[in-house]
């Protein structure tokens, strides 16, 4: 098989915020194994995240794992400028890290909606600030985590989904401001399933109520972050929902 096919970001480096675990940890793997050295950040899973840069190894490629807090633009520069050390270029920057968190709207604390928007708005804002002159020096790719929360208002979620509709509209205007070096995309997961076992019920409810009859896995919104890093620059601007049709 020709490499160029099956690893299309060979020679090619990817910044995954968030990368230990979750979403993240899969997104940093389907982007190893598509070819490309990746650099994940953490916050506090230090653990995690030497556990994930081992697997990624595995996939032949060259790893970073350093610590970011991605509200701080001084811990952002650290961690960007680790990375171009390391690397010597940056292709693909996925702003994955995220908070997501359950309150009703008449309990929802000024603290808990600014610590949402803190890490789900200005967190990819100064990401992708700081990896901009790398960015652009590649015609490379900005990938953004969205939610179908920011697409469909959840009534115990004002916080989260409206800091999802936020980085929506954020994507769209990064997407025109930095063409046309820079394309810049979103994905918006649905409904997840980590194998958590607090939401097997829930899950479970979902999946009924999805017109493909279950839940997302890990591996859908990786696929759909590899897209679009390997896709024709021409796309831009555009919030790719992977849901199995529950938002329609």
């Amino acid at each position: 098989m020709n490499d160029q096919t099956s690893r299309p970001l060979e020679g090619k480096v990817a910044f995954v915020t968030g990368g230990a675990k979750r979403l993240g940890k899969a997104a940093a793997l389907a982007l190893a194994q598509a070819g490309a050295d990746v650099t994940i950040t953490f916050l506090r899973s230090d653990k995690e995240a030497l556990r994930t840069a081992k697997l990624i190894e595995k996939a032949g490629v060259r790893t970073l794992a350093v610590p970011c807090d991605v509200t701080d633009p001084t811990s952002v520069r650290a961690a960007v400028a680790a990375s171009v050390r390391q690397f010597k270029r940056l292709d693909v920057l996925v702003n994955n890290a995220g908070r997501y968190e359950t309150v009703d709207f008449d309990q929802l604390s000024i603290q808990q909606w600014d610590a949402i928007f803190d890490t789900n708005v200005r967190g990819p804002f100064l990401v992708s600030q700081e990896a901009l002159p790398h960015l652009r020096k590649q015609n490379g790719n900005i990938i953004n985590l969205g939610s179908l929360g920011g697409l469909r208002a959840w009534p115990t979620h004002a916080h989260y989904c409206s800091s999802k509709a936020a980085l929506h509209m954020l994507t769209k205007a990064m997407a025109k401001a930095l063409a046309p070096e820079i394309a810049v995309n979103c994905v918006a997961p649905g409904m997840i399933d980590l194998g958590e076992k607090a939401a097997t019920g829930f899950m479970r409810r979902m999946a009924t109520q999805t017109p493909m009859q279950r839940n997302g896995s890990s591996g859908d919104v990786a696929v759909a972050i590899t897209f679009f890093a390997t896709a024709p620059h021409f796309i831009t601007g555009q919030i790719l929902t992977v849901d199995g049709g529950l938002g329609l």
